[in-house]
């Protein structure tokens, strides 16, 4: 069920003292453009390989914190994929499913394996971000396996969590496994709160293949197929 959008402050939590944050739908469907968009901010070059990358700006100033601290400890930490809209994902949808073959639903179900469906993307909320390499392999030796164990060991200090971790009997549908995609869970849960209230399959259509986002559930199984580290619940 649908609940207008003006109820959404009765639903997300309070920032600070008496101030509550709001989103619209456009927000959370990823229907924005963050260069135009004053809850965004464009990182800076040492922070990104990317030309124009956008975070939320309380996302970015801890992000900002965090990589202080990784220096420090001499662990570098660059961000390689940041906000994407819904644009941007359904050319990364469409791309992959006219290069996949199989049937329909085999080359959603391969889509989903590591890329989400238009407007079902953590991404889209700018609260989301790919560090390093787009690789589990790279993550587990060498530079790339320290990075990981720091992240583990500090990333909850800052806000950060890893929504996409190894299946298992909590988390037993979604993506797999993504040791590069990391989440700011103070603002990430406010928005998957508003997504849970006021998006329906309605509202993800327009993209090759989109009849199947109600069949394969994913909202259930994919924009809710996260697990969230208790420490960073309880930082």
């Amino acid at each position: 069920m649908k609940i207008p959008l003006l109820a959404l402050s009765l639903i997300l939590m309070p920032l600070s003292g008496n101030e509550v944050t709001t989103y619209t739908k456009a927000e959370i469907l990823g229907d924005v453009n963050p260069a135009q968009h004053r809850g965004f901010d464009k990182l800076k070059s040492k922070y990104t390989t990317k030309a124009d990358a956008y975070l939320r700006d309380e996302v970015y100033d801890a992000f900002k914190k965090m990589w202080k601290h990784a220096q420090k400890d001499g662990i570098s930490l660059t961000i390689i994929s940041a906000t994407r809209n819904r644009e941007y994902q359904s050319g990364i949808w469409n791309r992959k499913w006219n290069s996949f073959g199989g049937s329909e639903e085999d080359r959603a179900n391969r889509i989903l394996e590591y890329s989400s469906m238009p407007g079902t993307s953590r991404h889209h909320w700018g609260t989301d971000f790919d560090i390093n390499a787009l690789e589990n392999e790279y993550f587990e030796q060498g530079q790339g396996l320290k990075e990981y164990e720091w992240m583990q060991a500090h990333a909850h200090k800052y806000g950060f969590f890893q929504p996409y971790t190894a299946f298992n009997n909590y988390r037993d549908a979604g993506y797999h496994e993504e040791k590069w995609h990391w989440s700011y869970y103070p603002t990430a849960s406010r928005f998957l709160r508003a997504y849970n209230h006021l998006v329906t399959y309605d509202d993800l259509q327009n993209f090759t293949g989109w009849q199947y986002a109600e069949k394969l559930d994913v909202i259930n199984n994919y924009v809710n197929g996260i697990e969230v580290s208790e420490k960073v619940k309880n930082n």
